[in-house]
């Protein structure tokens, strides 16, 4: 394992035998509790950050595989966000014996091929609507881009590279060293030429040398229905141009969804706290309830009891992945009024003159408490 890095289970607080369920479980739980927009505390981001690098590797099956055998070793060049291209800084088994013991091949140390750009981060805020049903953005932001005058080589045009005197072109410097056990051979990569065995006599004046420019770039990004918070949009190849000629990285459109003022999410279900009257409970009533879809007519049978659950069949949330849609569940909270008219008081008193002490029912385990305790379990 890396230094400084924490096991992925560890940081999901799950056992190494977890399904996907307690997975999901496990990052919807934390990733509400550490989202930056909701967690105050200064170390929140790093936090969020964690656990999503920790949930993509786990929820992917062949990423997870890898992890399981090799660590984060395994995973560090899947191309995720804030990772590390692995092993691909050796070239090969050559360079990792000439690393930890020096010497080397004979036909000595190869310079350094094209590096692949890093990748980036975007934030996205989206409304609830749009999460729901999707959504085409306009995003902006700046990356490393491959310079247009220099064509990415970071000579002045017309002009060539040149072999590093220092080196020789061989792009290391090789030192030979006399101890007890002997002699050995102590390589470093050239100071001169950074390992590259060429120099550039003529830098291109427009990136210094560096083969790369700083730009601005606007891509429209398609947000599918049904995505949930902290869900990741890969666009590849749209990170920064990568040094020597390298390809692209890629672009993770990391998805922050705002709260609903009525409607709360479970999963791929809506939930809605629908308040009534005493009278609406106990004389039934129609009343027009919002949905996603707008409006619809709903019928509240007479001697309905607070806290009972009604279900609309795929009025809820479009399945990310599949056909069809969740369900919305509406709750009837049945609402006391505070303060009477005496006209109010005097038929309430009526009433209750003639109706007798009611028994307790039996608790009502409505559609929503099965799903949060399916969630809590």
């Amino acid at each position: 394992m890396a230094t400084g890095q924490r096991d992925y289970y560890e940081v999901l607080g799950v056992e190494r035998s977890a399904d996907a369920q307690e997975l999901k479980r496990a990052y919807r739980k934390l990733a509400m509790e550490y989202h930056p927009d909701r967690n105050g505390s200064e170390d929140a981001a790093e936090k969020f950050k964690e656990i999503n690098q920790a949930y993509e590797v786990l929820s992917d099956d062949q990423k997870r595989g890898a992890y399981d055998r090799f660590g984060h070793a395994g995973v560090d060049g899947t191309g995720g966000p804030g990772g590390f291209d692995g092993f691909s800084h050796f070239d090969g088994f050559g360079d990792i014996f000439e690393t930890f013991f020096g010497g080397g091949s004979r036909g000595g140390r190869r310079r350094r091929g094209p590096a692949r750009g890093a990748d980036l981060r975007y934030n996205m805020r989206l409304t609830f609507e749009e999460a729901v049903f999707g959504a085409e953005k306009e995003i902006e932001f700046q990356r490393q881009e491959r310079c247009a005058t220099c064509a990415g080589k970071g000579a002045e045009p017309g002009t060539e590279l040149a072999t590093c005197p220092e080196c020789n072109g061989a792009g290391e410097i090789r030192r030979s060293q006399q101890s007890i056990f002997g002699q050995f051979v102590n390589v470093t990569a050239c100071a001169r030429c950074s390992g590259e065995g060429r120099i550039v006599p003529n830098p291109c004046e427009e990136c210094r040398g560096t083969g790369r420019t700083r730009q601005t770039r606007k891509i429209a990004v398609k947000v599918p229905a049904g995505v949930d918070d902290g869900a990741q949009i890969r666009i590849s190849n749209e990170g920064e141009a990568g040094a020597r000629g390298g390809e692209q990285g890629n672009l993770y459109v990391v998805l922050n969804i705002a709260e609903h003022e009525r409607f709360q999410r479970v999963e791929d279900h809506i939930v809605l706290e629908l308040p009534i009257n005493v009278a609406q409970a106990a004389l039934g009533a129609e009343l027009n309830v919002p949905t996603l879809d707008g409006e619809v007519e709903m019928e509240i049978p007479a001697g309905t009891q607070s806290g009972e659950d009604f279900v609309l069949r795929g009025k809820g949330v479009p399945h990310l992945r599949g056909t069809g849609r969740g369900d919305m569940v509406i709750r009837v909270t049945v609402v006391v009024p505070e303060s009477l008219t005496d006209d109010q008081r005097g038929l309430l008193e009526q009433l209750a003159q003639t109706m007798g002490t009611p028994t307790l029912p039996k608790r009502n385990r409505g559609f929503f408490e099965r799903i949060r305790d399916a969630m809590a379990g």
